[in-house]
């Protein structure tokens, strides 16, 4: 009988996440209001993001990586090492959200529901690769 490895729900987690990334992250009510989302996109008048590659672009890149990890680490492809690459990656994502907040969320900024959906997503991805890394160190993410 075929069971559902932790490794898809990381995959399910960097998913969400990829999604989250075209939802508003900022948002503002200064100068007639706006909104910002992760990869760049801006309506009305907010000043941040900043032209350019920025964190939010890092953040989808960085996703669609542990994608590629988690789903080996589910497929049982190099089991160990993609599982811990898949935590790796999930625990840089966090900093990185992190970072975006402390960046950007300042007064007249304030954080939009992007953003916290991101931060959800992103924690339980965390979470979620670490019980991958414990199945894949104990032997059952392995295939039988």
């Amino acid at each position: 009988m075929a069971r559902l490895r932790p490794g898809w729900f990381v995959v399910l987690c960097a998913a969400v996440l990829l999604v989250s990334a075209w939802l508003p992250w900022l948002t503002t009510a200064a100068g007639g209001g706006g909104r910002a989302n992760a990869i760049g996109g801006r309506n009305g008048q907010i000043g941040v993001p900043p032209d350019g590659f920025g964190i939010g672009q890092f953040i989808v890149v960085l996703s669609s990586t542990l994608i590629v990890a988690a789903a080996m680490a589910a497929r049982g492809l190099s089991v160990r090492v993609a599982s811990a690459v898949a935590l790796g990656i999930s625990v840089f994502i966090a900093v990185m959200v992190g970072f975006y907040y402390r960046l950007y969320v300042a007064p007249p900024v304030s954080a939009g529901y992007g953003l916290y959906i991101g931060a959800a997503v992103t924690v339980s991805a965390v979470v979620l690769s670490v019980l991958a890394v414990v199945a894949a160190w104990t032997g059952e993410g392995r295939r039988t």
